[in-house]
């Protein structure tokens, strides 16, 4: 096992006295390739090209001698101290940090950051974190080869945002680009890179700024499946209830509402965190939904067309509630392979046909009976009555 090992952070910036006098007596440096060009790297010293950080920490481990490892920004920001600390490896580390390359591109647009989300992209991580940028207003995310700028853009495709590219940040190759999404995928970009992506951004609340990443478009409002005084048929307060608990949207997820209907299932959504995109057939409804989207401080993408179709060309989601549309609607939202879907219906028929449609799919289905009955707390007379199906499916996990 290394004697020791010391975890430095470079942010462009000369070395501090104490990075250098760690450098100066190791016997093995691990970094890029502009960190092993660094004039203070040994030239006695075993280098390793940091590829694999899992490879790289087992090597780091086996050595017998001063361990080194050079990182961009704050190596323990999104960085190569998670690894090395990992049990496996048994190392204990000295860090010593440098600016994180989040703040310094934040640094060079000029914008505050503790209201953003941050965010890695790698490819196996790409669509989660296109997500993110769906659903809230700032986002900065460090990205990685095969997952940069232009896919981000790609994927982001019909939703309007402006992106802050940071490129090769500290070095004298820095370049920083302002540009609208539609244009990023048009351009190749140098590694490494930190992309900012702004828009879509509601009213700031009165007690921003005290919590980190708290979006700036996140509304102050408490609680969620709040009646609604233009709810229609099967949006009542306790069925959205039910179905946002059966679907549990997150932060990371898109969620399809289809027959979004008044929008309170998918600002609700929203609201969590979830990018969302609500589906209807009626253009009132749609203006509905960004109307509530609207006044929540949330960001909803509104399609309007019929279900199944317009589905083909939607991205891939996570979890989908079907509020319109029935068996076929539900079979071929199965098709796409979402974990979790919930349904309604108002008949027992209609019911069976969507049980089966999510069974035959491969899915567990869960069915209940709701009742709710509305009273009046005066009186404590009973002013609605509401009965209906609720239908909740969940993809069985692969092995």
């Amino acid at each position: 096992m290394a004697d020791r090992v010391t975890v430095i952070g470079w942010d462009g910036s000369p070395l501090t006295a104490g990075a250098r006098s760690a450098l100066s007596a190791a016997t093995l440096v691990a970094g890029a390739a502009h960190h092993l060009a660094l004039p203070e790297v040994p030239p006695t010293a075993e280098r390793v090209r940091l590829g694999s950080l899992g490879l790289a920490a087992r090597r780091i481990a086996g050595h017998r001698g001063t361990a080194v490892v050079l990182a961009d920004g704050d190596p323990g920001f999104f960085g190569v101290v998670r690894t090395l600390r990992a049990p496996e490896h048994g190392l204990e580390v000295e860090v010593v940090p440098a600016v994180s390359s989040v703040a310094a591109a934040f640094a060079r647009a000029g914008m505050p950051w503790d209201d953003a989300q941050i965010v890695v992209a790698h490819p196996r991580t790409l669509r989660r974190a296109v997500n993110v940028c769906r659903a809230h207003a700032k986002v900065a995310v460090l990205t990685s080869p095969g997952a940069g700028p232009a896919e981000l853009a790609l994927l982001l495709e019909g939703v309007h945002r402006t992106f802050v590219v940071c490129e090769e940040l500290g070095t004298d190759r820095e370049q920083v680009s302002v540009l609208t999404s539609d244009k990023a995928a048009d351009h190749t970009w140098r590694d490494p890179n930190v992309v900012i992506v702004i828009g879509g951004g509601g009213p700031t609340p009165a007690d921003a700024g005290w919590l980190f990443g708290q979006s700036a478009a996140r509304s102050t409002d408490r609680g969620w499946a709040r009646p609604r005084p233009d709810a229609g048929e099967g949006e009542s307060a306790q069925l959205r209830a039910a179905q946002l608990a059966r679907l549990g949207p997150r932060i990371g997820d898109l969620v399809w509402d289809i027959g979004a209907g008044s929008g309170g299932v998918a600002v609700d959504a929203a609201a969590l965190g979830a990018a969302v995109i609500a589906v209807d057939t009626d253009p009132a409804a749609c203006d509905r939904v960004t109307a509530a989207a609207r006044t929540r401080g949330v960001q909803v993408q509104v399609v309007a067309g019929h279900a199944p179709h317009v589905l083909e060309n939607l991205p891939e989601p996570d979890v989908v509630r079907v509020g319109g549309g029935g068996a076929p609607v539900v079979a071929a939202v199965a098709e796409r392979r979402p974990e979790r879907i919930v349904s309604h219906a108002s008949t027992r028929d209609e019911a069976e046909a969507i049980g089966r449609a999510l069974t035959e799919h491969g899915y567990a289905v869960e069915a209940a009976l709701l009742q709710s009955v509305a009273l009046d707390p005066r009186t404590w007379a009973e002013q609605d009555r509401s009965v209906v199906f609720l239908l909740a499916a969940e993809r069985p996990a692969t092995r």
